[in-house]
């Protein structure tokens, strides 16, 4: 911006100062009132009541118009007259400072964010102090926020102590040997350098953790623009379970319920059970959960609740009423609770049942015995209980999708337990839905907020560094664990301190549930890889050492290949989108689950 001032003169009109906006020179073609600028030309057929102001002839004629640091109030600066129906550019409008100051910003904040997006910190992540103020939707969805200081370096102090310690520990033993017991001397400090070893190993994930913030409000800026669909990607749950006698159906159901009322777009959703032990009582509770969710979901999505597992929101000890004005949320409220004591009556009756097996086997309503009477030795199983035309919630909303998979099992071939089974989920998921993301969960873990997938998709689907993520792993919380970890689960201890110290140099590890993957990793394909900056070679060095160059690079080659190999997947081995169902001869179709 021109920091002077046009001191102008018009009559009995008092200083201008400043620069004028475009709207503002439109008006001016018409208004009396507003002096006008020209660089010396006169019109002479023009009314003298429209006047203008000449640019003396010892300023600039460039685009830009420098102001006089110290204006002579002796000099005085005629009037010119001026057409007001020509355009403006003829009298110096249009090319003045505003217009090329505009294109330049606009050019710079373009420059800014192509730098920040292809490159962003050497092509990993990048702290968002450093980015220009642009739109919130077109900002990092994510951020990495490292651990205080103040809390960290002490830590940091006790470990450098103790390995300073043990440094002058291992100076003594290592100068004064047991000459009298060599041999167990010798084994002792062996053990002791181990054990040293293996303590300095496991300071590394400790030394820099970090914790992750994600900004929702920016991912629904993105994603989820007003008036159009939702542009979020879909996410496939996977949820396993073995042997209702010892995972009580009540629990599995709860979960599935918190699934599928999750804050998310519901035609993006699909929840997969996988019963590995081929139960009746399994499909029948999911069953009655397929109807108590035709309830429970559109009561959780209205009056926003959590966390949505109807056991564990019924039984919290806290003010319900808080935050709740919505004055039919207590009638509804108890209306809810009755129904899901039903909904726990009808579970237990099915689980009391189950106690009592048939000697010839369970069977189905219609007669025929249940195909997994035999765990071993059994077909797959497939049937999908929502999602479909014609099921919706009793407001009439569309539900997310359920569907019951129990994969085939045959004697004499290794099932490989759940590892099997989430890769009988992965190809049947491929069929149904094929969401390019998947979440496992154990059957007896629910969500407990309600905006986890959004979290995820926070990371996952973030423009920079989304594509070169191959999981984002939640941590477990556990209901009633003391305060002070009497049964020393150190639970604690590896989700809040280990895991987000591996977070800060690599990565946390797979735990085995609460875990969203990126579909085409599992499918063996490689993350994308940034594009190094070219070698330099033999024309831009000198002769001596071009002869090493190409020796070293005959050396690599060989390695380079191999490496080009392993990058390589056939396109036919994991072509799971291009299946359709009913389609004959294709080879999927003919796999067991």
């Amino acid at each position: 911006m021109l920091s002077g001032r046009y001191n102008i003169n018009h009559g009995s009109q008092p200083h201008v100062s400043g620069i004028s906006t475009p709207a503002e020179l439109d008006a001016a073609s018409v208004a009396t009132d507003i002096p006008l600028l020209t660089y010396g030309q006169e019109d002479v057929g023009i009314s003298p009541d429209k006047h203008a102001l000449i640019v003396p002839p010892f300023m600039s004629r460039g685009k830009r118009v420098h102001p006089m640091p110290m204006p002579d109030p002796s000099m005085t600066l005629p009037p010119r007259p001026m057409d007001p129906k020509k355009d403006l550019a003829v009298y110096g409008y249009g090319t003045v400072a505003w217009k090329e100051r505009m294109e330049d910003w606009k050019k710079k904040q373009n420059e800014k964010l192509q730098v920040v997006k292809h490159e962003g910190n050497n092509g990993d992540e990048f702290e968002d102090s450093d980015l220009p103020m642009m739109d919130e939707g077109r900002q990092p969805l994510s951020r990495k926020l490292p651990i205080p200081s103040s809390k960290i370096n002490p830590y940091r102090l006790i470990i450098l102590l103790r390995l300073a310690v043990l440094g002058l520990f291992f100076h003594y033993r290592i100068l004064h040997p047991v000459n009298d017991a060599y041999v167990l001397w010798l084994i002792s400090v062996i053990c002791e350098i181990w054990f040293a070893v293996s303590w300095i190993l496991d300071q590394f994930p400790k030394w820099y953790p970090i914790e992750r913030e994600t900004y929702l409000d920016r991912l629904s800026l993105r994603y989820e623009k007003e008036g159009k669909p939702s542009e979020l990607a879909s996410v496939d749950v996977f949820v396993s379970t073995v042997d209702p006698m010892k995972e009580p159906p009540l629990i599995t159901a709860n979960t599935v319920l918190s699934i599928l009322s999750v804050d998310y777009p519901v035609d993006k959703v699909a929840c997969y059970v996988s019963d590995d032990g081929a139960a009746m009582l399994t499909f029948e509770a999911l069953s009655e959960t397929s109807e108590f969710a035709r309830k429970w979901v559109p009561f959780c999505k209205k009056f926003s609740i959590e966390p949505r597992a109807p056991e564990w929101y019924f039984a919290q000890k806290v003010d319900y009423l808080r935050d709740k004005v919505d004055p039919t949320f207590v009638r509804e409220r108890r209306a809810m609770k009755r129904e899901y004591e039903e909904f726990k009556v009808r579970i237990n009756s099915l689980v009391a049942m189950a106690q009592k097996v048939p000697e010839e086997g369970w069977t189905m309503q219609d007669g025929t015995p249940w195909p997994g009477n035999n765990v071993r030795d059994h077909p797959g199983m497939i049937q999908v209980f929502l999602g479909h035309d014609g099921v919706r919630d009793i407001e009439g909303n569309e539900l997310p999708r359920l569907i019951y998979v129990s994969r085939e099992k045959r004697p004499g071939f290794d099932h490989h337990k759940k590892a099997g089974a989430m890769n009988s989920l992965v190809r049947v998921s491929a069929v149904i839905s094929n969401a390019p993301f998947l979440l496992n969960v154990d059957c007896d873990h629910y969500i407990n907020n309600s905006k986890a997938l959004r979290e995820a998709m926070c990371f996952m689907m973030d423009p920079i560094s989304g594509k070169k993520i191959c999981y984002v792993q939640f941590p477990q919380r556990f209901d009633g664990i003391d305060r002070h970890d009497r049964y020393s689960n150190r639970n604690v201890v590896f989700f809040d301190i280990n895991m987000k110290g591996l977070d800060g140099i690599q990565g946390p590890i797979y735990v085995g549930t609460g875990c969203v993957f990126r579909r085409q990793a599992l499918y063996g394909y490689d993350a994308p890889v940034k594009k190094k900056p070219p070698r330099r070679t033999c024309n831009c060095l000198p002769k001596w050492c071009c002869c090493c160059c190409c020796c070293r690079s005959k050396r690599n080659k060989k390695s380079k290949s191999i490496d080009k190999k392993k990058k390589e997947v056939p396109k036919h081995k994991h072509a799971l989108e291009n299946i359709e169902e009913g389609i004959e001869g294709n080879d999927y179709s003919s796999i067991g689950f």
